[in-house]
């Protein structure tokens, strides 16, 4: 029998090895895979392999001798070989070096299970395209896995790497890199020979520091240092020519990088660092940026240079400190989400931070226009001046992607509006100071491409499920309505950074928003919740806002101050004793020092 790539390992004994005691099912899987190439095996609680797994390219099914077919369908000496084998969410901690018998495989899947090593014998699928090991506990790793100069992609997230050889620079070509959620202090140099590498994650490690070869990835687009000791990034970086996201948050970086040569870095992440100054060199070189993320830093101004960024989209400063903005930000074509909580502005009332970008854009520009007739006129009208009106809809729907029908008095949003954005890529829907006693029904068409949404200033007493389709949702605003609850459904917007609750009346914490992982920022001020979990609000380790002004808290529980990532604390207005005012006073850093010292031991 000449089988492709089986004969190398073939014995004379192999059409004669005794056959298992298989479940039925089991053996259909098999049968299925000698037919397609491919054989799932997941979540099947397997401890090991069975040996007929790695044998099938060479034994015949056991059925064989009823089989004398010459039909096509039918012969199993000229079926496929195996070329892909998902061994994912199993109970395995270790691979059978029988591993090397499926030479065709170019995608092996054993993603969460209980690997500790890999067999040296993986070396031989030289044919191997993709490979994911993440989420097991492998701590280092076989030279012979260099040898698959096939691999496109390479996972091996949530391991316990401390080391990767410099041998990883063999993989010439990786498209597709992640070693996030490991133990790395340091990375080879030889990173900068993956010259055809698309995506690479280094999230949650322990690195302080890149090397400058990193520059050669040259088609890099994708970069994720977020959660690692970052000190200062090499000035190299900016040489990614083809960089288009990234990340470097939660890291302690005290200078913003600068990026002459990345003309098509559309995406930058650097909030949570310790960055003072922004400045025009900084700036400048962002000709393509959409989203500029700057929270929970230490900037004290924006410079006027951020006019230049005409295609900026959303702009973060939550958490900075931040005094005044320059009013031609409002100028700014495409900006469709302006975060500015917990700077200490002067310049701008705090009911106009509260009511939103658009009523914060509505002022910057009213200002910019007091200033260059210097009589206050607002001169004639605008859509962009006067987004009340109608064809201020159809132009904001059109030019900004954003569906505007706001400060109508209106209890039901016409479908007209809806209708205008058909076919158009909406990311903001903005309906707040209305008379809504229900979230409309048609915003589930916008599912596909909304991120912020604002439904303030309404009369909603509970949130529908449409709005939990809305699974690529960053912001949501419900503010001022008549809310007492939040359906669990709302788990599924596992993106959702920003969540504003203010003047409601809840009375309980919302249970949701515990398993929301990703949110920075929960704004529940004036209500009346009585009691928050601090253990559930400490597994929420991306917040770094929570106002519980003025509501009916009786006791702050001490372990609250294990939440060390807590940036704004708010919790004046409340009832309870066990913090002093004079406590308070001294802000969230303070605050969070005195409850961890009152935690009983």
């Amino acid at each position: 029998m000449s089988r492709k790539g089986g004969s190398r390992f073939a014995n004379y004994k192999a059409g004669f090895q005794p056959p298992g005691k298989e479940s039925p099912m089991f053996a259909a899987f098999i049968k299925a895979a000698r037919k397609s190439g491919q054989l799932n095996l997941s979540n099947r609680e397997l401890s090991e392999v069975p040996q007929s797994v790695w044998r099938i390219n060479l034994d015949p099914p056991e059925d064989c001798h009823l089989n004398v077919s010459f039909n096509a369908s039918d012969r199993w000496w000229d079926q496929t070989d195996l070329s892909k084998l998902i061994l994912a969410s199993n109970k395995l901690e270790s691979l059978s070096d029988d591993l090397q018998l499926l030479p065709a495989l170019t995608v092996l899947d054993v993603h969460d299970n209980q690997l500790t090593a890999l067999p040296r014998a993986i070396g031989q699928l030289v044919n191997l395209q993709k490979l994911i090991l993440s989420h097991n506990k492998l701590k280092e790793l076989p030279d012979e896995l260099w040898n698959l100069r096939s691999l496109k992609n390479l996972q091996l997230q949530h391991n316990g790497l401390e080391y990767i050889p410099d041998d990883i620079g063999q993989l010439v070509h990786l498209e597709d890199l992640d070693l996030s959620n490991n133990r790395l202090s340091t990375i080879p140099s030889s990173l900068g020979e993956l010259t055809v590498l698309l995506r690479f994650n280094l999230a949650a490690n322990k690195l302080k520091s890149i090397p400058p070869d990193i520059s050669k990835m040259t088609s890099l687009k994708f970069l994720d240092m977020t959660h690692n000791e970052l000190e200062c990034v090499p000035s190299e970086l900016a040489t990614l020519v083809s960089l288009e996201q990234l990340y470097l948050r939660h890291n302690r970086l005290r200078h913003l990088p600068q990026f002459p040569s990345c003309k098509y870095l559309k995406e930058l992440y650097v909030g949570n660092n310790q960055i003072e100054y922004l400045g025009s060199e900084h700036l400048q070189p962002l000709s393509a940026i959409s989203v500029l993320e700057l929270r929970d830093n230490k900037l004290k101004s924006l410079p006027d240079e951020v006019l230049l960024l005409q295609g900026l989209e959303r702009l973060d400063l939550t958490n900075n400190d931040i005094c005044n903005l320059p009013y031609k930000l409002g100028n700014l074509p495409k900006l469709k989400s302006l975060l500015l909580e917990g700077n200490p502005l002067r310049s701008i009332r705090r009911d106009i931070i509260n009511g939103g970008t658009q009523e914060l854009l509505k002022y910057l520009r009213s200002r910019m226009e007091e200033q260059a007739d210097g009589e206050g006129d607002s001169g004639p009208g605008t859509a962009m001046t006067f987004p009340s009106e109608s064809n201020a809809t159809v132009y904001n729907i059109g030019t900004h992607k954003m569906l505007e029908y706001s400060d109508k008095k209106a209890t039901v949003v016409p479908d007209e509006i809806f209708n205008a954005s058909d076919g158009v890529p909406i990311g903001s829907v903005n309906l707040s100071k209305n008379l809504l006693t229900a979230v409309p029904s048609r915003i589930t068409e916008l599912k596909a491409t909304v991120t912020d949404v604002n439904l303030g200033f309404n009369k909603l007493g509970s949130i529908s499920l449409e709005l939990c389709t809305l699974e690529h949702l960053l912001h949501l605003d419900l503010r001022n309505n008549l809310l007492t609850s939040l359906p669990m459904e709302m788990k599924r917007l596992q993106r959702l950074q920003t969540v504003i609750l203010s003047v409601n009346r809840f009375k309980e914490f919302p249970d949701a928003l515990y398993h929301i992982p990703a949110l920075e920022t929960i704004l529940l001020s004036n209500n009346q919740v009585g009691a928050i979990d601090s253990v559930q609000l400490m597994q929420l380790n991306r917040l770094t806002t929570l106002d519980m002004q003025n509501n009916d808290l009786m006791h702050v529980p001490p372990e609250l101050g294990n939440c060390i990532n807590l940036r704004s604390l708010l919790l004046e207005g409340n009832p309870f004793r066990n913090l002093r005012p004079a406590i308070l006073a001294r802000g969230t850093t303070a605050v969070l020092e005195y409850l961890r010292s009152r935690i009983p031991t």
